[in-house]
């Protein structure tokens, strides 16, 4: 497991004299500018500096930490991206509301009320539509997912500093909170992540963020920790976008996945029955002189 902070938390001891004399040169200040048509160019100077002026380069697993913090940065963009549209959407939705006549027709009237009782049922059997993040919005935390990681985002008081927080990642359990506090999170994780590709920082000093990579990367996350409000997963849609990014083999697990939902949702036949359908249909062709009149085909 790998933690990463926003920040560098200065020593609280005043140096002694002697470590005062016994000091390099002050670093040299960061002049690189951004150039938004060059945006790696800058990141090579930023990289040139920082590696003269510390020992990062030194580290053996840079290249994991530096991917890890790209992955992290990606991910929370794309977050703040999505909840940017949702509020757009929202903020539309509203207009469309003000503006729209209160009488609503019977149709809508009967719609509306089926939706409410589907939610009921959903409560019922302990499973909620997802997030825009294929996760759930809980009171302490939210938490989204691909078919390949979980992130969570926990937020905590302005002003907390990285020392002050208890994150312990294991194969099976997550527990983050604050020191001299309950845990925010303390539970058995839905299924087993790979620790040496977990991550944790702490954002502006005032939410965590947690980076959970799955140890089975075909799976969709019912609930993040056990025991928390579960997702329908019939519901949970990776972004096409992303599926670019999977191996062939992969990408064409996830897409009948993908598939056979919106079939069973439509109550039509999913890929594996069609195939069958299909089979049955060539068997009954080649062997005309068999009677089929009373053969069922599902």
């Amino acid at each position: 497991m790998a933690i990463i902070s926003d920040y560098e938390e200065q020593d609280s001891k005043p140096p002694s004299s002697s470590a005062s004399a016994s000091k390099s040169a002050p670093a040299k200040p960061f002049k690189a500018v951004l150039d938004p048509a060059n945006p790696l160019g800058f990141l090579e100077a930023a990289f040139e500096f920082v590696g003269r002026e510390s020992d990062l380069f030194k580290s053996d697993s840079l290249i994991n930490d530096v991917s890890a913090v790209v992955r992290m940065v990606k991910d929370k963009l794309e977050t703040e991206e999505r909840k940017k549209k949702v509020e757009v959407e929202a903020e539309k939705k509203k207009v469309k509301k003000e503006e729209a006549p209160v009488t609503a027709s019977k149709d809508e009237v009967k719609e509306s009320k089926g939706k409410i009782v589907k939610e009921e049922e959903d409560d019922k059997k302990g499973s909620r539509v997802p997030n825009k993040s294929n996760g759930l919005d809980l009171e302490n935390y939210t938490w989204g997912q691909s078919l390949q990681e979980v992130s969570i985002y926990i937020p905590v008081p302005q002003g907390t500093k990285s020392r002050f927080i208890v994150c312990d990642i294991s194969r099976n359990r997550l527990k983050v909170g604050l020191k001299g506090q309950p845990p925010i999170i303390d539970g058995e994780l839905y299924r087993p992540v790979k620790v040496d590709d977990c991550f944790w920082s702490l954002e502006d000093q005032k939410s965590i963020s947690v980076l959970l990579t799955k140890k089975d990367q075909m799976e969709w996350w019912k609930c993040c920790v056990k025991g928390e409000p579960e997702i329908d997963t019939q519901k949970a849609e990776p972004e096409n976008s992303k599926l670019s990014d999977l191996d062939p083999e992969t990408r064409s697990t996830v897409e009948k996945m993908m598939f056979d939902q919106r079939q069973k949702s439509m109550g039509l036949p999913t890929s594996d029955e069609t195939q069958k359908q299909e089979l049955l249909k060539k068997f009954m062709a080649e062997h005309p002189e068999m009677d089929f009149s009373k053969a069922k085909i599902s």
